[in-house]
C-alpha cells in the first residue's frame, strides 16, 4: 500500500469520526474540498480519495460548489424476496416487495411518462434498435418521511402501447397499466426477475440523492405476453446499496436430510 493511499485512509477515518459524531446534520455541508485540504495539509487528490471512501459507505457525497455533504443515514431493511405474485382488489398486482406491504410509500417529485431512447438492454429485450423511442414511466419512491429509496422505470414495448393506448396516459385506471395490457389480449402476463449489483449512473445518483461511488441493486422484471410469449414490459428498480439486505431462507434438499444416512462401502 502506498503512502498516498495510507494518507487518504487516515483522512477518511478522521472524516468518518466527524460524520458519525454528527458534526453536521444530514443535508448540510461538512466542509469544502479546499477547506479540508487546508485542514489536513494534503493535496486535492488525497481529499477526493478519502471522500470517495466515505461515499462508498453511504455517509457523504461530494456536491459541486458546495463540498462534502452529509447523507441521511437510514436503517437497512432486511428483505425476504419471495416468488409469489398476489393481487390487491383495490390496487391490482402486488409483486415480491422491497418493503412491508402495509407501509405507506410516497413519491418524490411528480411521477411522469415520456418517450425516451431505449437503453441497449431494453431495446434488445423488445427486439428494437437501440435508441428507438420507447414509452417510459418513471417514479422515485420511498417510505413516508424517508429519503428516496428506489428509482422505478417501467418501459413498455411499442406493441404494448399500440394494443393498449391507455398505458401512455397519466392515469391508467383501476389495476394500472398491467390490467390494461391483459385486457388488450396479453393476459395472463408472466414475469422473470433478475437482480444484479452495479455502480449508480450520474442520473440515478442525482435522483436518489446519493454518490456515484455508492453501489446499487438493480432489480429488473420482464413481463411476457400470454399471446405470443414476447416481452411487453420491463420494470427496473434501482435501490441504493446502503438501504437493504436481501435475506433468503435456505431449505434442505432430500440429499441433505438429517440424520445423515450411513455411507455404503462396497
Amino acid at each position: 500500500m502506498t503512502n498516498k493511499t495510507n494518507t487518504a485512509r487516515s483522512v477518511a477515518e478522521a472524516l468518518r469520526v466527524r460524520v458519525l459524531n454528527n458534526e453536521a446534520a444530514a443535508g448540510e455541508t461538512l466542509d469544502t474540498i479546499a477547506g479540508l485540504m487546508d485542514e489536513y495539509g494534503v493535496a486535492r487528490e488525497t481529499i477526493r480519495a478519502a471522500v470517495a471512501m466515505l461515499a462508498a459507505e453511504g455517509l457523504v457525497r461530494s456536491v459541486h460548489r458546495r463540498g462534502v455533504v452529509i447523507q441521511e443515514r437510514v436503517a437497512r431493511r432486511r428483505i425476504r424476496r419471495g416468488q409469489a405474485v398476489t393481487r390487491n382488489p383495490r390496487y391490482g398486482y402486488v409483486f415480491p416487495a422491497t418493503h412491508d406491504p402495509g407501509e405507506k410509500w410516497v413519491a418524490h417529485g411528480q411521477p411522469y411518462r415520456s418517450l425516451e431512447p431505449a437503453p441497449a438492454a431494453v431495446a434488445e429485450t423488445f427486439g428494437v434498435v437501440a435508441g428507438t423511442s420507447v414509452l417510459r414511466r418513471r417514479r422515485v419512491m420511498s417510505p413516508e418521511s424517508e429519503p428516496p429509496f428506489q428509482l422505478v422505470d417501467t418501459w413498455l414495448s411499442p406493441q404494448a402501447v399500440a394494443d393498449a393506448p391507455q398505458v401512455a396516459e397519466p392515469s391508467t385506471g383501476p389495476g394500472g397499466y398491467l390490467d390494461r395490457l391483459e385486457e388488450a389480449g396479453h393476459g395472463p402476463i408472466s414475469w422473470q426477475e433478475t437482480t444484479r449489483v452495479k455502480m449508480a449512473s450520474a442520473e440515478e445518483a442525482k435522483l436518489l440523492g446519493i454518490s456515484t461511488a455508492l453501489p446499487v441493486f438493480e432489480v429488473t422484471m420482464v413481463g411476457h405476453s400470454a399471446r405470443d410469449d414476447q416481452p411487453i414490459e420491463v420494470t427496473i428498480k434501482v435501490i441504493p446499496g446502503d438501504r437493504v439486505e436481501l435475506v433468503t431462507d435456505l431449505v434442505r434438499a432430500e440429499s441433505a436430510a438429517w440424520p445423515v444416512s450411513p455411507v455404503e462401502v462396497s
